[in-house]
């Protein structure tokens, strides 16, 4: 079951998407920084903003992969599978 959160990335256009993952981005290397210097009150608040991250580029790439034509999704199967195979 998706979160809320995952349910509210879908309703942001793509700019507003990348814009978000830059901020969250941004707000992840200055936890980390803080926490490293002086240590924070919640160390989980970095855990949290890296799935933050990690939903952003999940519903970035999901658009991405939406946005390709047949020839270029038969292109990514091929090399999908060449790769499977090669394991």
């Amino acid at each position: 079951m998706p979160s809320k959160k995952s349910i509210e990335l879908k309703e942001f256009s793509d700019a507003d998407l990348l814009n978000e993952l830059k901020e969250t981005e941004t707000q992840f290397q200055k936890l980390k920084f803080d926490h490293a210097i002086k240590g924070l009150d919640n160390p989980i608040t970095i855990k949290e903003v890296r799935r933050d991250i990690a939903r952003l580029q999940t519903e970035v790439r999901r658009r991405e992969v939406s946005a390709l034509s047949a020839v270029e999704i038969a292109m990514r199967d091929r090399i999908r599978n060449r790769r499977k195979n090669n394991k």
